[in-house]
């Protein structure tokens, strides 16, 4: 694969994110350029007011430009939303050829047929994801290429969306300008936030083991299972950093932006942070009010308190999903909320469970380097993943093999075909001399008189 530039367009609740970034072929990362604008009209990540994220994508996309020197005319971009669902499905198929091995391209028919299965009105499938196989009577299969058998069969994870929602996204890509470009934007395709979130945060040693990435956006939180390197169980929970925010205006009696600034400038996971005695002053509400004091010890606890209900609906889930024992890779948190002080501790105490803090930093070898530390680019990085790799390692896998196959073998150069080298004669190894011939032939010679009547033979 040769090294391809790729935009990736995370929309969110409170942000849009554009990041440029450069794939090698040897699987690593450059990041070129980032863009970022406030977001409006996407309440609890479904884009509602598309005008308003029209303006938010273009001022992003132009920052993103204009940093990278790259021109901008398509883009992989995020879709998010508490209605986005994961579906159990199960497909099958009969092959009609006996006694041959399953080919890369009977896994994709079947996964080709259960995309075309009817699913609710109103809703548009976004992923198919397949999850065992089975082969005749073999079970439990992950990766089925390879095997003899006449019956494939497989249980799919199927990721849906409403319609609406989703021709709403497509709709802001289309509207707003390419840059460098004649037109607009083409989406290249829409990928589920914390699916693309995952590409750049999570190790594949977590993923085999077992991991739950959870993403803490603005509107949602987003959890994502995976285990022996398969998406097992997905979730979202209504409740996220735009919670925070809200608790913080009713308990500290501010204003929504004056609760976004304590949230962002004084926040933090755990209320012993902050000491009995600690405030900040804020503008009065009204014209002429004089200012007020905040206790940040109040700020923390009012954050502390909505960040546990958050991690006990988290483990609701994994207890749901029948993996909350099987994740020895623990909790990843990602997303902008993730920033918080000291939030993977609160996770590890009420979940019982490590955790870390995921950034987008995975195979990033150079580039902007600050966006490798920062959890609110995560889904943006992820989705310049989508555009050179895909969401199911074994298909990854397959392009792999299908790349060195397509490699020219090295073979051994001929030997040259000049005219051939005429072989020296090696001359013969001195006789030593014969003492009684040479005695003889003296005796003779000086009887006879003619010493060229005989010769030596």
């Amino acid at each position: 694969m040769d090294e391809r530039v790729v935009v990736g367009l995370d929309i969110g609740s409170t942000k849009v994110c554009a990041v440029v970034g450069r794939v090698s072929n040897h699987g690593t990362l450059e990041i070129l350029g980032v863009g970022m604008a406030d977001s409006t009209g996407v309440p609890k990540g479904v884009v509602l007011n598309i005008n308003k994220t029209v303006d938010a994508v273009n001022q992003a996309i132009e920052q993103a430009a204009n940093q990278s020197d790259y021109d901008i005319g398509s883009v992989w971009v995020s879709l998010g939303g508490q209605n986005v669902q994961g579906l159990r499905k199960k497909g099958s198929l009969m092959r009609d050829t006996f006694g041959t091995e399953v080919m890369m391209e009977d896994v994709e028919r079947l996964s080709k047929d259960v995309l075309r299965e009817p699913v609710t009105p109103g809703t548009t499938v976004l992923h198919v994801l397949p999850q065992e196989y089975s082969v005749d009577n073999w079970n439990d299969i992950p990766d089925p290429v390879g095997m003899t058998g006449m019956r494939l069969q497989a249980s799919f994870q199927v990721i849906t969306s409403p319609t609406l929602a989703y021709e709403n996204v497509q709709k802001c890509v289309e509207r707003a300008r390419s840059v460098g470009q004649p037109g607009h934007l083409e989406p290249e395709g829409q990928v589920f936030a914390p699916l693309a979130a995952a590409m750049a945060t999570l190790t594949e040693e977590e993923k085999e083991d077992g991991v739950a990435l959870v993403d803490i956006g603005g509107g949602t939180t987003d959890v994502i299972i995976f285990h022996k390197k398969i998406i097992r169980h997905l979730a979202v929970i209504p409740l996220a950093g735009n919670s925070l925010t809200t608790d913080l205006e009713r308990g500290c009696s501010v204003s929504s932006s004056q609760a976004e600034v304590l949230k962002r400038r004084f926040g933090a996971a755990l209320h012993t942070a902050f000491g009995i005695n600690e405030v900040v002053s804020v503008p009065g509400r009204g014209l002429g009010k004089p200012p007020k004091d905040v206790s940040l010890k109040n700020v923390g606890i009012i954050i502390e308190e909505r960040l546990k209900e958050i991690a006990a609906l988290v483990n609701a889930e994994l207890i749901r999903s029948g993996y909350e024992n099987k994740l020895s890779g623990g909790i990843v948190l990602t997303g902008g909320t993730a920033k918080l002080e000291d939030i993977d501790t609160l996770f590890a105490t009420v979940m019982g469970k490590e955790a870390r803090v995921g950034k987008p930093n995975q195979h990033f070898v150079k580039g902007k380097l600050d966006v490798a530390e920062d959890p609110a680019c995560a889904t943006a990085v992820g989705l310049v993943w989508c555009g050179s790799r895909s969401l199911d390692y074994r298909q990854n896998e397959y392009r792999r093999q299908e790349f060195v196959a397509a490699e020219p073998i090295a073979t051994v150069p001929p030997r040259p075909t000049g005219p051939r080298q005429t072989e020296v004669p090696i001359p013969p190894k001195p006789k030593r001399p014969n003492l009684f011939r040479q005695f003889i032939s003296g005796v003779l010679n000086d009887e006879i008189g003619d010493k060229d009547s005989y010769s030596e033979r």
